[in-house]
């Protein structure tokens, strides 16, 4: 690992570790894609067809960063607890940790700026669009380019640490060694792609969204919205997170 490679991991373990938050987290996991790699060109086929490129976050792109913050384990074990309610430390955390995303990306782009190096970054969450919800920057789905994860049943990304935290991530002008390569064998870590053995988190959808054939966003934003209005003191509390709450939440399940 360079030295900028290694600044950047220790940038992102200083800042969640280092948080001043009622909620707490585990080891955060950091990666890195080249800007060039044909995956990006490929989310506007899977996600959303004017899903931004990294050169559209920052012409001279040369990689993207990629960090998952992991919920803590009590967070997980109180939303498992409360049926279809959703536990206010979820609610928490789901603020908390967006406010801290930007954190880590405004003090990584100054910190890559302190070295003459360039770099922007898209906020942690609600960068959709408005009629079809999809996210014009999907942060699942770059993580899963610089090598962070797999996706699950659950349409959740399942990384080493489990699926139930948040992605965020900088786009810079440096040139950093891809943790993960166009080609790379998938490892799969959701149990029902593996051997149809689980659909936990289908189960757990209080709304009825998530189904073996797909997700309804729509179906599943209306109960997020439901949930938000439940909150109105947490700003914008549009979460549910019971789908992440199975045995995939801080582990594999394979």
């Amino acid at each position: 690992m360079s030295d900028l490679e290694e600044l950047i991991a220790a940038v992102v373990r200083d800042e969640v570790s280092c948080a001043a938050t009622e909620t707490r987290y585990r080891e955060p996991l950091v990666g890195f894609a080249a800007a060039a790699d044909e995956r990006f060109h490929m989310l506007r086929e899977v996600v959303e067809p004017t899903h931004l490129l990294p050169v559209d976050l920052l012409p001279a792109a040369g990689s993207v960063i990629s960090f998952f913050v992991p919920f803590g384990e009590a967070i997980v074990k109180a939303n498992r607890k409360r049926g279809s309610e959703v536990a206010r430390e979820w609610a928490v955390a789901y603020v908390e940790t967006n406010r801290l995303i930007d954190r880590i990306a405004g003090r990584l782009i100054s910190e890559l700026a302190a070295r003459g190096v360039d770099a922007a970054a898209e906020p942690a969450t609600h960068n959709w669009d408005p009629e079809t919800l999809a996210s014009r920057w999907s942060h699942k789905s770059v993580a899963a380019i610089a090598g962070l994860g797999s996706f699950g049943l659950h349409h959740m990304l399942i990384t080493d640490s489990g699926c139930a935290g948040r992605f965020g991530g900088v786009v810079t002008t440096a040139e950093l060694e891809p943790t993960s390569r166009p080609g790379s064998p998938a490892v799969e870590r959701c149990r029902y792609l593996h051997d149809g053995n689980c659909e936990v988190c289908v189960k757990r959808c209080p709304a009825g969204a998530l189904t073996r054939a797909g997700l309804d966003k729509h179906r599943c934003y209306e109960r997020l919205l439901l949930v938000a209005a439940g909150f109105p003191d947490r700003g914008m509390t549009d979460v549910c997170g019971k789908c992440a709450t199975g045995p995939c939440a801080l582990r594999p399940a394979v």
